[in-house]
């Protein structure tokens, strides 16, 4: 298990950001190499990333959903489940979102096993920040 905190500044409204991180269709193409494939329903997508690690480059497919949203506190808990395209792993994540005036942060609690996890925890743990803190920046460019 991978745990992460990330700030995130944007000059949006807070409530700008909240819709945002609710539009699954808008929010996981925030993730370098995201894409949404379809729409299950307004809190539940199938997506796909393709992530780089190393010399490997893997590609992972599955859903992201709003597990539990407080409207009034501006907090969200997201759930990605993903497999490895044509392997045995899968990335699992828990994503909270606490959002405030100027931004908010997020927490990550990451799974990960197969080809990736036997690159050893640093290096997951390495990918995933760099992931997220890219995610933070399109998230606040994000309109």
């Amino acid at each position: 298990m991978v745990e992460l905190d990330h700030p995130i500044t944007s000059e949006k409204s807070i409530d700008d950001n909240y819709k945002l991180v609710l539009d699954l269709d808008r929010l996981v193409p925030c993730v370098q190499g995201g894409t949404v494939k379809e729409k299950i329903s307004d809190e539940e997508v199938k997506a796909e990333i393709r992530v780089k690690m190393g010399a490997m480059s893997m590609r992972f497919a599955g859903t992201v959903s709003v597990v539990e949203h407080d409207d009034a506190a501006h907090t969200a808990l997201l759930r990605v489940k993903s497999r490895e395209v044509g392997g045995s792993g899968h990335a699992n994540a828990d994503v909270t979102f606490t959002l405030s005036d100027g931004g908010g942060n997020i927490h990550t609690a990451a799974q990960i096993t197969g080809k990736a996890a036997s690159m050893g925890e640093g290096t997951v743990a390495t990918v995933l920040d760099a992931l997220i803190r890219d995610f933070t920046a399109n998230f606040a460019a994000a309109v």
